[in-house]
């Protein structure tokens, strides 16, 4: 589908990264401002000529790239990617962007231009096109002089082009958020360096052209350069001098290609909310009235059958992914099997390896378009955690999925093996060390694969499919172990093996090829009846605190059930925790980071359960299919969930052993405390009430979400059997400051909980973003507690009187100027089990 746009002068905007401008020589070797005199064949007769999709020529002598057009104003994807990361928590190694651009004539000039994408008139004549076109600014994304012409032949320098932070990672290498192109475009071509954000300056003297992945093929040109900012490596930089070995100079390649745009033969497939697949629309202002404005299709790659007629056959072309080469042996063995295992949905499909994964050929280029990649990312560690993402790049005509990359931490399966040490504690003395975590480490890295992989492909997450017996690898798995007999974990079935069955409804919809002469939308709409017979439920992240089904990091059918099952093996774990968590040689201290994923088990099934409260079942129906649109969820059960987040801030469940708490010292030189290590208000000892703090803090500030205070206030008003805030918060107070106080360690943590519980029903009073009636029900029961506290306080023992004059204050203080009031927030959860997400990203 092409699009022609007329383009002026007045019609163009610029883009942050477009305005630099190089000059053009004449033959003589002068600068020109008009016309230049030479040809092509005279000024590249000394050139080195890459033939392919652009010609281009390098010159040896000056490092500039020359860059041969004839085809003006004809679409092709422009794609930009970074190939080395900064670590540390920047910008990471095959981040990427791709639009449609074309190059265009304006009298002397010649710009790349990016057209509108998102908004088009299909059907419509072409004064409707023309209107459309008009309606909308388009951006030149960098301009030209021609250096020589020659028939319909222009040569442009492209070397100011490729020397630009093409990826805006300038932006985000200090703490502010200059912008590097508009630095460049504001005419500072001919200075050493350009003030880039936080600090840092692009420096063009340590910037060149690199020849050795600049390359061409026949529908595709590659241009790779080596991108320098200089800034003090501290202060404004984000990350100091942790960014580069000297954090005064940070060095990057930066990846651009001009890639031919696919052929017209790809058919789009409507879009179904049920699917599971990400969605590709624009705007069609040709369609008429009767239908929306909005077209919808679903983004994949492109498959066919060799054979359409038949059942199973082999693809025309296979979708083949290729394994970073830089993996460890072991790693990339479990990332090629974990990613083989599309391949058993492709069959579910009709197709016989359609699906390939392989190690990526020695010497190919993983930023070359052609490749679908799956990228091991080395980072230098804390502060930032493992993580992962898989995106797509698509053709934004059409939504084919032209180029998948999936971008994994190195430390992922690190996280993994630690939760076996806590599990298993096999450092015995004399004894040999169980392969159990290692074998756990690697079936992780094998779903991750599978999952990451499966975003390239266009599939969303699906947080049901852990209460479907793990139907999907969508699904974000906690992993699964028992208590057996004799006191051991067994960690054997800890993550699935295998696509799962909700995997493999999704290929099948999305991929499946039908016979000639079959409407394919009927078609699909049986494949989805089918679907949802089985009782397949796709709820991607929105379910979050909503749908009693939809959670990340649980497993089970049911939440509750499976809190109770998690805390009581949680509590032998801990009451059983000793230095066998901890290799020889390894400081006592350190056993605290051991510690941390078997203290914070439950974490995550927090979130779960409390879903149910003032929760609500739905799915994505579609009008007369069948499904149960809505559902309360009833009320026993969201008692039973209410229990449940009781149950895991009560004393016993908070408390450690006091054996485990004296064998925590403070941190040695050498293992400072870090994000993975409790915080603590004792200085430099372990803090065992901090530590609650955190678990406690989690659980009451789900329980006392505004969210979910709304919806329970609105539910009672709707059904009378429905919980309500007022019956919640009535037992939420008996349950904590209204219980008799135990002695001691369990005494204090009592404390602890009744103080957060104060602090978040203050917080929810104070909250202008909250219903109203939220905030009057919640200052209701705060007023009552103060009652209670005064009636109370005169015959309290000492330590309990300590805790209700310091509450009294704080309501007091609210009570002063309740809009203001900010209570101090509980200590936070290390990042924990079963992963850590990095604190701008996440998982796609």
């Amino acid at each position: 589908m092409k699009y022609f746009i007329p383009i002026t002068a007045a019609m163009l905007t610029v883009s942050g990264m477009a305005t630099a401008q190089n000059r053009p020589l004449n033959g003589e070797g002068h600068n020109s401002d008009t016309h230049p005199s030479a040809t092509i064949t005279s000024f590249t007769q000394n050139l080195k000529k890459f033939e392919g999709y652009f010609n281009f020529y390098y010159d040896e002598r000056s490092g500039k790239v020359y860059l041969e057009v004839n085809n003006f104003d004809k679409d092709f994807l422009y794609f930009s990617s970074l190939v080395d990361g900064v670590g540390n928590g920047g910008p990471e190694r095959g981040q990427a962007s791709s639009v449609i651009t074309r190059f265009v004539k304006v009298g002397p000039k010649i710009f790349l231009v990016q057209p509108v994408e998102n908004y088009r008139a299909v059907k419509g004549n072409e004064d409707e096109k023309k209107a459309v076109d008009n309606a909308f600014a388009k951006s030149v994304v960098f301009g030209f002089a021609p250096v020589a012409i020659e028939g319909d032949h222009v040569l442009l320098d492209l070397t100011p082009f490729l020397l630009r932070d093409s990826q805006h990672i300038g932006e985000g290498l200090g703490s502010g958020r200059g912008n590097l192109g508009s630095a460049i475009a504001a005419g500072s071509r001919g200075n050493a360096s350009v003030a880039a954000g936080g600090g840092y300056r692009f420096d063009e003297t340590r910037s060149a052209v690199y020849m050795g992945n600049t390359k061409n093929f026949p529908k595709n040109s590659e241009f790779e350069a080596l991108i320098t900012f200089a800034g003090n490596g501290g202060g404004g930089s984000r990350r100091g001098g942790g960014i580069a070995p000297d954090p005064s100079s940070v060095t990057v390649r930066m990846h651009q290609a001009f890639v031919e745009l696919p052929d017209d033969n790809f058919k789009p497939r409507k879009f179904d909310p049920r699917s599971g697949f990400n969605q590709f629309s624009y705007y069609d202002f040709s369609a008429p009235m009767s239908e929306p404005l909005m077209k919808r299709f679903t983004a994949r790659h492109r498959l066919q059958k060799k054979n359409p007629g038949a059942a199973m056959s082999e693809p025309v072309e296979p979708i083949v992914y290729y394994i970073d080469r830089g993996a460890p042996p072991l790693i990339k063995k479990a990332l090629i099997e974990g990613g083989s295992w599309w391949n058993q949905a492709f069959e579910s499909a009709g197709y016989k390896n359609a699906f390939q994964v392989k190690e990526l050929p020695e010497g190919a280029d993983p930023m070359d378009i052609r490749y679908n990649v799956v990228n091991w990312v080395n980072r230098s560690g804390s502060p930032e955690r493992a993580f992962s993402y898989g995106s797509s790049y698509t053709d934004p005509r059409t939504g084919e999925i032209i180029k998948g990359v999936v971008t994994l931490g190195s430390d992922r399966h690190r996280q993994d093996y630690l939760i076996a040490e806590g599990l298993l504690q096999p450092y015995e003395d004399g004894k040999p060390v169980t392969d159990k975590m290692e074998k756990m480490a690697l079936a992780r890295i094998r779903q991750l694969s599978a999952h990451e992989i499966g975003h390239t492909l266009g599939l969303y997450h699906n947080f049901t499919s852990s209460t479907h017996e793990r139907a999907s690898v969508m699904d974000y798995p906690f992993p699964r172990f028992s208590l057996k007999a004799d006191g051991t974990i067994d960690v054997s079935n800890a993550y699935a093996t295998g696509i799962g069955a909700w995997d493999k409804r999704a290929i099948t919809w999305g991929y499946a090829e039908f016979p000639k002469g079959t409407d394919e939308n009927t078609a699909l709409d049986q494949i989805m009846k089918e679907t949802l017979a089985q009782g397949h439920i796709f709820i991607p992240d929105i379910g979050g605190g909503v749908h009693p089904m939809s959670h990340q990091w649980d497993d089970g059918v049911n939440a509750v059930d499976q809190m109770n099952k998690l805390m009581a093996v949680r509590r032998h774990v801990l009451d059983n925790f000793s230095e066998k968590a901890i290799r020889q040689d390894a400081p006592m201290a350190t056993l605290e980071e051991v510690l941390v994923p078997m203290y914070l088990l439950h974490r995550y099934q927090i979130e779960a359960v409390s879903n149910s409260l003032g929760g609500l079942y739905f799915t994505h129906a579609l009008k007369n299919d069948g499904e149960i649109v809505t559902k309360m969820v009833e009320p026993a059960e969201q008692w039973r969930a209410f229990d449940a987040l009781m149950s895991t801030i009560t004393p016993e469940a908070l408390a450690l052993p006091e054996a485990l708490i004296a064998k925590i010292p403070p941190r040695p030189v050498g293992y400072p405390a870090s994000v993975e290590t409790f915080g603590g208000h004792t200085g430099v000892t372990f803090d065992p009430i901090s530590a609650a703090e955190t678990a406690a803090g989690t659980t009451l500030s789900y329980m006392l979400d505004a969210n979910r205070a709304a919806r329970l206030i609105e539910y009672n008003a709707r059904d009378s059997r429905q919980p309500g805030l007022l019956a919640v918060l009535d037992k939420l107070i008996d349950q904590t400051w209204k219980a008799p106080l135990q002695p001691g360690y369990k005494g204090e943590l009592q404390i602890l909980v009744d103080n957060i519980t104060l602090k978040y029903l203050l917080e929810l009073a104070a909250n202008t973003r909250a219903g109203e009636n939220v905030r009057g029900e919640t200052l209701l029961k705060i007023n009552d507690l103060q009652q209670w506290m005064n009636s109370r306080l005169a015959s309290s023992a000492p330590k309990q009187k300590a805790a209700m004059y310091f509450a009294l204050s704080q309501i007091e203080e609210f009570h002063k100027n309740p809009e203001k009031f900010q209570p101090a927030e509980p200590l936070e959860m290390p990042p924990g089990a079963p992963i850590g997400m990095p604190s701008n990203e996440f998982e796609f």
